[in-house]
């Protein structure tokens, strides 16, 4: 790989914390992709499988943008549901069994010492919300539907790229960190905080997406969903998203046969 004018791009690298044998440097990869941007494309979101840091004293960084470079790089390699038992990765509680009432009074409670709810807790509450009749409930029950057995590590894995990657190049549409909502651009400080993130834009942030991009809401629902019924047989995350999306596409449709 090089630059424009032939220099070598810079290649730096670092020992890992155990779990690779390397990181690469995340600057060096978004310098390089800034270089690579071709002068016809609005970004470029590089998808790496290696493991990358940003600073000398970081673990690790899973994604970062430059927004207003138009650029975006995005790691595989911690997101490997392989690796969530030795990193600690909580995943009983993701998205969106992390906004189950039970488990949230839960996390209350318990912040002081940071224990987290019983998974027994967390089905229960998706058990109590079977009938419900919003979005994030429609999103729990079809989470909970979804057998271990049929449960996909590698749709998983694509689950949880797939999100990041979104939020990154939400940062190259001009939108920072969402502190509204519940929101894919709400920032993450570890891995469990990520897996525990919704995969959709709140009102705030989808507002700006359409105002730019000039779709309709419908449109921009029913092509998310066209493209995650292809997984949510395999996948819990895949599944509930599933759910949310024809939950906000029917209560969207009533809204515009009443106006």
């Amino acid at each position: 790989m090089s630059w424009d004018d032939d220099r070598p791009a810079k290649k730096r690298s670092k020992a890992s914390d155990g779990i690779f044998g390397g990181q690469l440097s995340l600057e060096d990869i978004l310098d390089a992709a800034i270089a690579l941007l071709p002068t016809d494309a609005y970004a470029l979101l590089l998808l790496v499988d290696h493991d990358l840091y940003e600073e000398e004293d970081n673990d690790f960084c899973c994604g970062r943008a430059y927004g207003g470079s138009r650029v975006a790089v995005v790691s595989s390699a911690r997101y490997n549901p392989g690796l969530d038992a030795l990193q600690e990765v909580e995943v009983e509680h993701a998205w969106p069994a992390s906004h189950c009432q039970t488990y949230v009074d839960a996390c209350v409670r318990n912040a002081d010492d940071g224990r987290a709810p019983s998974r027994k807790k967390v089905k229960m509450a998706a058990k109590n919300e079977a009938h419900a009749s919003s979005a994030m409930q429609a999103a729990v029950r079809a989470f909970a539907l979804v057998p271990a057995s049929s449960q996909s590590d590698g749709t998983l894995w694509l689950a949880r790229v797939c999100r990041t990657a979104s939020h990154e190049l939400g940062h190259c549409f001009g939108m920072d960190h969402c502190v509204y909502y519940a929101c894919s651009m709400q920032g993450s400080a570890g891995l469990s905080e990520d897996a525990r993130q919704p995969p959709y834009l709140c009102p705030v942030d989808l507002a700006k997406v359409l105002c730019a991009t000039g779709a309709d809401t419908s449109d921009w629902y029913r092509a998310l969903l066209k493209f995650c019924e292809r997984f949510e047989d395999q996948d819990r995350t895949f599944a509930a998203f599933s759910a949310w999306l024809r939950h906000r596409l029917s209560t969207v449709s009533e809204e515009s046969s009443s106006s």
